[in-house]
């Protein structure tokens, strides 16, 4: 048994013909981020430090949904989520509704280790990222000109868009690149060679969504989920994965059922949630790691000590 890790950039409908200029920003970042993954897990730190520090490495990427590259809400402003959780000790922390934390997710592990609580939203969670002196910055640091295009698009054509999805063409709309309607998710799944776990999450949500929305990524068992079993970050629509408690189900399955990662993961994407919705990444205490999704494709990125590596998005 060796470590493993998985990351993710966001699923959606990622169009094979995305032009170079889009496509390989977004797979440097993954490669960069994940050789930082695996040199933390050959210096042996914990995988919650591993996930933690991918994680805000791709928060502080604005070629990403999360961080930095935030999508905007119907009102023109960020709402940023996120979650981290410990599998050995089913530890977890989770923030949503930040408008000017740099990293929801230390703001979250901070949530889990120095507060009695799980969760914390807008303006209490703010208060707290200003009690522990968190990074902040002045909330136009996350409205980009990329994003504010985006909205325009999203509200000319009357929709919520999810991960990737491609607009629809409108008169008198100047449109985004090809395959950039929106930006992904991003998240980290990693397991150490003692079988110890964990996993994170982060986003800004869904261009043009509703002023206090709230998804996936920062709810417990269905964006994110860690146990002694396995790791899982989710990626996608929302709301689709808070129905079918995606990343819960993985680890029941496995728990319950006696079913393999693979087997899990393949039953809740094909079974659990309807296609074109959903992608995760996921590793087990026994270092194995799949990446499984039902969208077009999915930015993602893993290894194992064993030296197997991939970065892919189709």
């Amino acid at each position: 048994m060796g470590w493993a890790i998985a990351l993710h950039g966001g699923a959606g409908d990622i169009p094979r013909d995305l032009p170079p200029e889009l496509r390989q920003p977004r797979e440097a970042c993954l490669h960069r981020c994940l050789q930082i993954g695996i040199d933390a897990l050959n210096s042996h730190k914990s995988p919650l430090d591993v996930v933690e520090l991918v994680v805000r490495e791709l928060e502080n990427d604005p070629h990403f949904n999360a961080g930095r590259g935030s999508v905007l809400t119907s009102n023109g402003t960020v709402e940023m989520e996120a979650c981290i959780m410990d599998g050995s000790t089913k530890k977890c922390g989770a923030v949503s509704g930040l408008t000017t934390v740099v990293n929801a997710v230390s703001l979250a592990r901070l949530v889990m280790e120095k507060t009695p609580h799980v969760y914390l939203a807008f303006e209490g969670a703010e208060a707290f990222a200003r009690e522990k002196g968190v990074e902040t910055v002045d909330s136009n640091h996350f409205i980009t000109p990329q994003n504010i295009e985006r909205l325009k698009q999203a509200k000319a054509a009357n929709r919520v868009q999810v991960d990737y999805t491609q607009p629809a063409p409108v008169v008198d709309v100047t449109p985004v690149p090809n395959g950039d309607s929106q930006i992904g998710t991003v998240g980290c799944v990693a397991v150490d060679s003692y079988g110890n776990l964990a996993a994170a999450t982060s986003t800004g949500g869904l261009v043009n969504k509703m002023v206090g929305r709230i998804g996936d990524t920062p709810l417990v068992g269905a964006g994110t989920y860690a146990n002694k079993l396995c790791a899982v970050s989710c990626t996608g629509k929302g709301e689709a994965i808070i129905r079918a408690t995606v990343a819960r189900d993985v680890a029941a399955l496995m728990e319950y059922k006696g079913l393999t990662l693979k087997e899990a993961t393949d039953y809740v994407i094909k079974e659990s949630t309807p296609e074109g919705t959903t992608g995760l990444i996921a590793v087990s205490a026994a270092g194995e790691v799949v990446t499984p999704f039902n969208t077009t494709g999915m930015f993602r990125a893993c290894a194992t000590q064993d030296g197997n590596r991939e970065v892919a998005i189709w």
